[in-house]
């Protein structure tokens, strides 16, 4: 199906900002780029002498006004083409996490009227490196899923790459759904009616945890919900179809995937661990059923569709729905786009359904969906 016509347009803006980037590393390579400065001027004896930074510190610089700028990207797209979310209880909370930083978490509630609901830990995406629980995409879609679903959001402010690294983001993500349990009768959940959710990188975080918890407590976990997961970090289900079809060099994409797994991970060995890549799994035996939600102009789709596989063929029950027309950053535009509504209606059914009495399991499916025109 051709790409929706609310994504040409930003998808120039794209093609840009990818050539600026393959330009700028071109030209730090560049022979007279790397040779010694000439000598500075003298500057006067009053002011201090200019202070040289380590390559670690421009790094970290670089991030920080990286993080910036998608902060504030982030805050825009929601004004111009999101959709706010109301304006309910919510509480933060700090988990200490055995061996780690400690994590924190945001609770939202639909209503601090005592009645106990289900709950769905969130993770957000962002590359593993950009993101957090404090954008207002992010804020904004755990607040109408909490209300719209009458489901307990808690969503987890994992650890940033590089700064730190595989594992931390899992076990951080373990902690919470722990402390989530511990906690069950405080926070007014049904520890029975329990879901984990993800986005992108938070998507494959999510997997993770759900692995995790089969391999160390098996807390029941109803269902997870993965939108748009990275499940597999060695790249060997990076699909370029989707880049060649929007006139996107290949290249550009394949050196953009291969720097998030650098610096998330701490070897190349690691994308090969399975709660770094729970594609990966030597079996899915005894996870949650799943609903996974790929997008036809995305990367990364073969990534969910192989996950569902995977799931199925270990006996879980798992949906795979594949948006037409559409790109990866989809759910965030509920504003504009009819196909993001419907998506965002999807996973706030998928939530709701944690309310009924468990169904008798069922073979999974595989469907392509176009959003409303």
């Amino acid at each position: 199906m051709p790409l929706d016509p609310y994504f040409v347009q930003r998808l120039r803006t794209h093609r840009r900002y990818l050539l600026r980037q393959a330009l700028g590393r071109l030209q730090a390579t560049l022979p007279w780029r790397r040779s010694a400065p000439a000598p500075a001027a003298v500057a006067p004896t009053s002011l201090p002498a200019p202070v040289e930074l380590t390559r670690a510190e421009r790094s970290a610089r670089a991030r920080a006004r990286h993080r910036r700028a998608a902060l504030a990207w982030d805050r825009d797209e929601l004004a111009q083409a999101g959709t706010p979310g109301p304006d309910i209880p919510t509480t933060e909370h700090e988990i200490p996490v055995p061996g780690r930083p400690p994590v924190r978490v945001r609770v939202y509630r639909p209503a601090n009227d005592g009645v106990v609901r289900p709950a769905a830990l969130y993770f957000f995406g962002g590359a593993f490196r950009i993101g957090g629980i404090d954008y207002p995409t992010s804020d904004a879609a755990c607040r109408r899923r909490a209300a719209e679903a009458d489901v307990v959001v808690i969503a987890v402010s994992y650890a940033l790459a590089p700064e730190h690294r595989f594992p931390v983001q899992v076990e951080q993500g373990h902690a919470a759904l722990e402390w989530l349990v511990r906690e069950s009768a405080s926070l007014g959940v049904d520890p029975e009616r329990l879901a984990v959710t993800g986005t992108s990188a938070g998507g494959g975080i999510a997997a993770a945890v759900t692995l995790m918890n089969r391999d160390r407590h098996r807390h029941p976990i109803r269902l997870q919900v993965l939108e748009v997961p990275v499940t597999d970090l060695t790249g060997h289900h990076i699909d370029v179809v989707p880049t060649w079809r929007m006139g996107v060099p290949a290249v550009l994409v394949l050196r953009e995937l291969r720097s998030i797994a650098r610096t998330y991970l701490r070897t190349p060995a690691d994308a090969r661990h399975p709660y770094a890549s729970p594609l990966r799994a030597a079996d899915h035996r005894g996870l949650p059923p799943a609903l996974i939600l790929t997008a036809e102009y995305d990367n990364l789709r073969r990534d969910g569709a192989a996950y569902g596989a995977a799931l199925r063929r270990s006996g879980v029950p798992a949906t795979v729905v594949r948006y037409l027309g559409v790109t990866h950053d989809t759910p965030m535009y509920t504003g504009v786009l009819p196909a993001s509504r419907a998506w965002h209606e999807q996973i706030v059914s998928a939530l709701r359904s944690l309310h009924a009495d468990p169904a008798p399991e069922a073979d999974g499916s595989v469907a392509e969906q176009i959003g409303p025109a």
